[in-house]
This record gives structure tokens, C-alpha cells and sequence, in this order.
């Protein structure tokens, strides 16, 4: 019960700003850095409530664990945070970025995908569901899994209120399935700074969270899980 009313909490906080108007209301109200730092620590707040939630939950084993089940996340998640950290510092006003005013979509990660953010969350939360058979993990990690999902839908609706009779210009040169634009030669691929910076992250990261990072922070050791 403790971790449902979490989860429900935290995916309510995360919808309330894509109903039509609300979040323009509560720029309005609070002014766009006021309400970026409320929602930030609403965002911050809840989070840690649903991992303590889940940490508190009862153990209902689904499945056996296997020591191949690690690898899906060990081989997934520097993809993962490739794309999150690509997306959110690259100029995206089609998607969530850190620089949603920015105009150039022509940037590196968006010619992949104009959802690298969203793609980015939705890999780390699938790649953590087979090593995690059981029940309060699935719960926790399949709900973020299906909020990044409908990032999609959702980012593509916002963007397109947004930016009007732009929006058709823009989304032309981009799609929302990684490489399908260059696949139908709607444009190329261009490696840029952002990406490589990023690209850098999350080796570094990836490494770090590999060789010993992980365990100090969430007390499991990914390398031991696959039994190497």
C-alpha cells in the first residue's frame, strides 16, 4: 500500500505539467526559474520516497534470477546514459533538453531521435526489470518504463502546441524512432561536441557505476550479479 500511494504520487506530479494550460498557469503564477526549482524538489522529494518505498516493500520473487539477466543492464545502460546526457544538453525545442528555447534541431542527438531523453529513460528502466524479478521492482521500474514511453506522445503534443506552424519544418528533419529520418533520408548523421562530451559521461559513468559505484550506492554489484 505504502509503495502504490508512492508510485501514484510521483507518476501524478510527472502528468500534471502535460495537461493542456497547467504548466503555462504555474509559469504565470510562479515565474519559469520559480517553478523549474518547485518542480525540481517535488521531482527530487518524490523520487527518493518511491526508491525508500520500494526498499520497504515485502520481496514477492517472480523469477529466478540468472547471472545473463545483469548483463541486459550492463550492456544497455551506456546507451542510456548516452542518450540522457546527449539529450539534455543539446538545443532540442521538440523534446525535453536544458535548452528547450534553442532553435537548432539540427543538432547531433536530435538528427538520431528527438526524444534522446525519453529513449535515454526508457532503456535504463526496462534494462533493470529481468535482473530484478520481483514483484515491488517491476512495479517501480515498469511505471517509469511507461512514463518515458509516453514522453513520446506527450513531448511531440507539447512541442507541436508550442511552436505552431514551425512545428511541421522542424519535426521533418527528425523522428521519434532512433535513425528512422536518416533511414528515409530526411537527414544525415553529424557527430557533434554535445555528443561526444556526452559520449565521454557516460563511459566514464558507466565504468564508475561498474567498478564499485553501483554498490555503494544501491549496495549490489552488478559484476558479481552476472557470477564473473
Amino acid at each position: 500500500m505504502h509503495l502504490a500511494l508512492a508510485l501514484a504520487v510521483f507518476l501524478i506530479l510527472h502528468l500534471i505539467p502535460v495537461i493542456p494550460g497547467m504548466r503555462d498557469r504555474m509559469i504565470e503564477r510562479l515565474g519559469r526559474p520559480g517553478y523549474i526549482a518547485l518542480h525540481s524538489v517535488l521531482s527530487t522529494l518524490t523520487l527518493i520516497w518511491l526508491i525508500l518505498a520500494t526498499l520497504w516493500a515485502p520481496v514477492v520473487v517472480l523469477w529466478p534470477m540468472a547471472g545473463w539477466q545483469a548483463w541486459v543492464t550492463i550492456g544497455l545502460m551506456p546507451v542510456a546514459l548516452f542518450l540522457l546526457v546527449a539529450g539534455l544538453i543539446s538545443p532540442n525545442p521538440l523534446s525535453l533538453s536544458l535548452r528547450p528555447g534553442a532553435t537548432d534541431t539540427r543538432s547531433g542527438i536530435a538528427r538520431i531521435t528527438r526524444h534522446p531523453v525519453f529513449w535515454g529513460a526508457l532503456l535504463w528502466a526496462l534494462s533493470h526489470i529481468p535482473p530484478n524479478g520481483d514483484l515491488r521492482s517491476v512495479l517501480l521500474f515498469g511505471s517509469m518504463a511507461a512514463l518515458a514511453a509516453a514522453g513520446f506522445a506527450l513531448g511531440d503534443r507539447r512541442a507541436r502546441r508550442k511552436l505552431g506552424a514551425r512545428w511541421d519544418a522542424l519535426a521533418a528533419t527528425s523522428s521519434v524512432i532512433p535513425f528512422l529520418a536518416m533511414a528515409q533520408g530526411r537527414t544525415r548523421l553529424r557527430i557533434d561536441l554535445p555528443m561526444v562530451i556526452a559520449a565521454l559521461l557516460a563511459a566514464g559513468l558507466s565504468a564508475w557505476l561498474l567498478h564499485g559505484g553501483h554498490a555503494a550506492l544501491f549496495g549490489v554489484d552488478p559484476l558479481t550479479s552476472t557470477g564473473f
